[in-house]
């Protein structure tokens, strides 16, 4: 028999989440100083760490790599529809750049968040119904991660960079005009 935890600390697995989400939001919905030199640090850590998780589960099934894959994609397409909604400017003088992040872009994590507790619990009450370890379901969730991160940032690369070289061809052609 497995003992039954303290009242309240199941709520509180879904509490601190949704916090931590909560202040993510405020965060992001001001504008803050976006540098495209560093776009690169938060998908080579996610894949790195994603990686090493997913190495320590050995090799999976064919069934949990078609998941992975579809799970990626579905990431993928997340992130570039996030990053879409990310409004990017650039200050004409300092070329400097600018983003924050939509109420919208926001919903979708909030949304991601969502789905992943609802599969979550799905997949601990009905583990023997899927034919699927817990842990390949899980790992499924991470692999969203990989690819909602890097699409995203390479969304906001891509428009940044084409924002700025804009930016500083409209400041070199008022330069030759003058």
């Amino acid at each position: 028999m497995h003992p039954q935890p303290p009242p309240g600390v199941a709520y509180a697995t879904y509490l601190i989440p949704l916090v931590v989400v909560g202040l993510i939001i405020l965060r992001n919905s001001r504008a803050r100083r976006l540098r495209i030199e560093t776009l690169w640090i938060a998908p080579v850590l996610i894949l790195v760490l994603v990686g090493l998780a997913l190495s320590q589960a050995g090799m999976p099934s064919p069934l949990a790599m078609a998941l992975d894959l579809a799970a990626l994609a579905a990431g993928a397409l997340l992130g570039w529809w996030r990053a879409r909604f990310t409004h990017i400017s650039v200050d004409p003088q300092t070329h400097q750049l600018t983003s924050r992040a939509s109420p919208v872009g926001m919903l979708i994590i909030l949304g991601i968040f969502a789905i992943r507790y609802g599969v979550r619990i799905y997949a601990e009450q009905n583990a023997s119904t899927l034919h699927m370890p817990v842990n390949d379901i899980a790992d499924t969730a991470l692999v969203i991660s990989v690819g909602l991160v890097c699409a995203q940032r390479l969304e906001i690369f891509t428009r940044a960079s084409r924002l700025l070289a804009e930016a500083r061809a409209a400041k070199a052609q008022g330069e030759v005009s003058s």
